[in-house]
């Protein structure tokens, strides 16, 4: 079977909005990151197991609105003992299930159900404020949040502070209307769609 990304037929290359007379530097740059294994863990309510001694690829689980990372994974905090991981391992689920009870956790494989898309640059945030109601400002590199942008449902990995670099993830159902929602916002500081 053949892996068609969620944004195949819509996610262009070149740029645009008001990029004209600026610096390659100062224009945002909006990528479609895909090919990565995706799950979500979930410790059931009756487990009484020690989250400390759980490790995913060498990480451990973060706790409220952090995230975790290394090289080649990034565990998301999505409430309590819920996560989100994103991984380039895809052999990284097997490993996970088997290293774990499945009387304490619930492991399930979402890959091909979501859409993620990553902003990079100065503007991001005035990006993101067009769309979300967080207080976006607040965000720091290693956090992460849920909320809705244009009334799609999103997560928040603030990946970097320098350069500043956001993922933002949502259902494939809605990534397209996601990804036109975020071009749109960066029309008026011109993009690069790379």
């Amino acid at each position: 079977m053949t892996n068609i990304s969620p944004l195949n037929f819509v996610h262009k290359m070149g740029k645009f909005g008001d990029h004209d007379n600026k610096n390659e530097s100062d224009l945002i740059k909006i990528s479609e990151v895909s090919k990565l294994l995706i799950f979500q863990i979930a410790k059931y309510k009756n487990s009484d197991l020690n989250l400390s001694k759980i490790s995913v690829d060498g990480l451990n689980l973060p706790s409220s609105l952090k995230s975790s990372s290394n090289s080649n994974t990034r565990i998301l905090w999505l409430g309590p003992d819920n996560w989100l991981v994103f991984s380039s391992k895809i052999d990284l689920i097997g490993k996970v299930k088997n290293s774990v009870q499945d009387t304490d956790f619930a492991i399930t494989n979402i890959s091909h159900s979501r859409t993620i898309i990553e902003l990079e640059g100065n503007l991001i945030n005035e990006v993101l404020k067009k769309g979300c109601p967080l207080d976006i400002n607040s965000f720091k590199e290693g956090e992460c949040a849920n909320s809705i942008f244009n009334g799609v449902n999103i997560t928040i990995d603030f990946i970097s502070d320098n350069p500043k670099k956001v993922r933002v993830s949502g259902l494939r159902s809605f990534g397209e209307s996601l990804h036109h929602s975020i071009t749109d916002a960066c029309l008026e500081f011109g993009y690069k769609s790379i």
